[in-house]
């Protein structure tokens, strides 16, 4: 069987089959995710060929500073327990340098699967869903503005506080894609919180969402809300975040399940009280 398999780099096609693949694993990815992803880093995704048919794919996506992080493990499911996810695996990741910290958000039944492969956990995430209940934006807003060309510097500072690496290029095709909307807490030109909200397959997510405090956090949500007219969103905070996961009852939303973040190799350093969604499960 293995002797069947070709392993190539995806192509841009690929990745809308992948992000295809993503929906119907319930994953509910945005409309224009493939266009930032790929920005991100186009050679880094991976598919598994059978016989020329694409029945496998996976990423591990290069940030800066010795980053990646790994997403779309993915095997048709007319393809599995064949042993083609394995062979895709270990072809992938023999190719990153030792050196570089891989990270992934993982489904809580397979972490004992990462953990053989030499991954650790470091935290949980929950998703949040719902309806907000909120149409109107607080008075309270005045420091609350729509991002544009002249914050895009001072949001990728601000950003590295919470990311394990600066990712410019990510954010450059996140911050202006179609449908995305980002919102950031400034005051004299210092920012203190910043969030984009974006259409998905099911609702909207909002993601990143970062602040230095739970009030401006909410005060972002609410903006976000009211401004792109989301009438269900979801939201990703980290477990470590005791702040972000009462903020999300505050606003009527409800666990819809669990992941595990996890590393290969030692674990990033980031400021994790600010830390009130992230901003995907397919790219951190």
């Amino acid at each position: 069987m293995e002797n069947e398999i070709e392993i190539f780099r995806a192509e841009r096609e690929d990745l809308d089959i992948m992000i295809e693949w993503a929906a119907r694993e319930g994953w509910n990815p945005g409309l224009n995710d493939a266009e930032c992803f790929w920005a991100a880093d186009p050679e880094g995704f991976w598919t598994a060929r059978l016989n020329g048919e694409m029945v496998a794919c996976m990423s591990v996506v290069r940030h800066e500073r010795g980053f990646a992080f790994l997403g779309f493990y993915i095997v048709h499911p007319d393809f599995r327990g064949r042993g083609i996810g394995l062979a895709l695996w270990q072809f992938v990741t023999d190719k990153i340098d030792r050196r570089v910290v891989i990270g992934l958000d993982a489904v809580v039944e397979e972490e004992m699967t990462y953990r053989k492969a030499g991954f650790f956990k470091t935290h949980r995430s929950f998703r949040f869903g719902g309806n907000p209940g909120f149409t109107s934006i607080d008075d309270n807003s005045d420091d609350l503005v729509e991002i544009d060309a002249e914050h895009i510097t001072a949001i990728k500072t601000y950003d590295r506080e919470f990311f394990p690496s600066s990712r410019e290029r990510f954010l450059d095709a996140w911050l202006s894609a179609s449908g995305h909307l980002g919102v950031a807490a400034v005051t004299n030109g210092d920012i203190s919180g910043y969030g984009v909200i974006r259409p998905c397959r099911e609702g909207h997510k909002i993601g990143p969402l970062f602040a230095d405090d739970a009030e401006t956090a909410e005060r972002l949500v609410r903006s976000l809300v009211a401004k792109s007219g989301a009438d269900q969103i979801y939201l990703d905070p980290p477990f470590a975040n005791d702040d972000a996961l009462e903020m999300c009852e505050r606003l009527g939303l409800e666990r819809v399940f669990e992941t595990v973040r996890m590393y290969r190799g030692l674990a990033p350093t980031m400021r994790f009280p600010g830390m009130f969604g992230i901003t995907s499960f397919e790219l951190g």
